[in-house]
């Protein structure tokens, strides 16, 4: 059993080698030569830039769902009927909206270590944690994006007509249920334009996360170029990876907007 475990990890890696767009066979670094700046393996900085590219494109990825969650739950509670709800969703959205990304991220990834080591040390336990930076990164990102995410979602609340929900309990579906069947899926329709948008700012946030030390595609880079004195060469590869990035994202949102919208087209 362990040696077909063995074959299949060996085979998985072949395979993760093999589609490596940037350091595969026919990667992108692969492609300029062993000698070259940006080469894979010991004689260049491919290796440490296509991790800090899936670094980058996994925080973004595991930030999303996240923040879409946090995001309707406080457009839920923005149109409640409850002013505490309210309240309390008006003061989240307005501190994390109104506060600088990068102030925010400071403030979960150093808040959070002193109020884990307080609360740690009130029942006796004196050594020191630290907070994963890439837990703390995509927090913080989470949320942000959540907190114009609900305005995103708020609006295309209130773009979906009452007698909606009037119609699933004429069908005798519990609120959950017409929300799950009738409603989320208006919702995304109509809100779709919007969170594509957040989406591409999401993007670009995941930079700032470099600063507290996870190998994102700006730190690669960058300690690629205080090592070889290339700056221009490896900040001007950055904006390439991004925009390649972007490009790959607009691209997507048009198809996933277009099959959201197949009905539509039928009509």
């Amino acid at each position: 059993m362990s040696g077909l475990f063995s074959a299949l990890g060996s085979f998985w890696a072949w395979i993760t080698y093999a589609l490596d767009p940037l350091c595969g066979p026919v990667g992108l670094f692969s492609l300029f030569g062993s000698s070259s700046l940006v080469a894979c393996g010991d004689t260049g900085w491919g290796d440490e830039i296509a991790l800090g590219v899936k670094v980058t494109l996994t925080l973004a990825l595991s930030t999303l769902p996240l923040g879409l969650l946090i995001g309707f739950f406080v457009a839920l509670a923005m149109q409640s009927k409850d002013r505490t709800l309210r309240l309390a969703a008006g003061i989240y959205t307005t501190i994390f909206r109104g506060l600088p990304e990068l102030l925010t991220l400071f403030i979960v990834y150093y808040g959070a270590q002193i109020l884990i080591q307080s609360g740690l040390a009130a029942i006796g336990f004196e050594e020191r944690i630290e907070i994963n930076a890439f837990f703390a990164g995509m927090l913080a990102l989470s949320v942000v994006f959540s907190s114009y995410c609900s305005e995103v979602l708020l609006s295309a609340f209130k773009a979906i007509p009452h007698g909606q929900y009037e119609a699933g309990d004429a069908l005798g579906l519990h609120r959950g249920r017409t929300m799950l069947l009738i409603i989320v899926p208006q919702l995304v329709r109509i809100a779709l334009p919007g969170l594509g948008n957040l989406w591409m700012n999401l993007l670009k946030d995941t930079a700032l996360v470099s600063v507290i030390g996870l190998s994102d595609i700006l730190r690669q880079t960058g300690v690629a170029a205080k090592v070889s004195k290339e700056a221009f060469f490896f900040y001007l590869l950055a904006c390439l990876l991004f925009l390649f990035l972007a490009v790959v994202s607009s691209g997507g949102l048009r198809l996933i907007e277009r099959w959201a919208r197949r009905s539509e087209v039928r009509r």
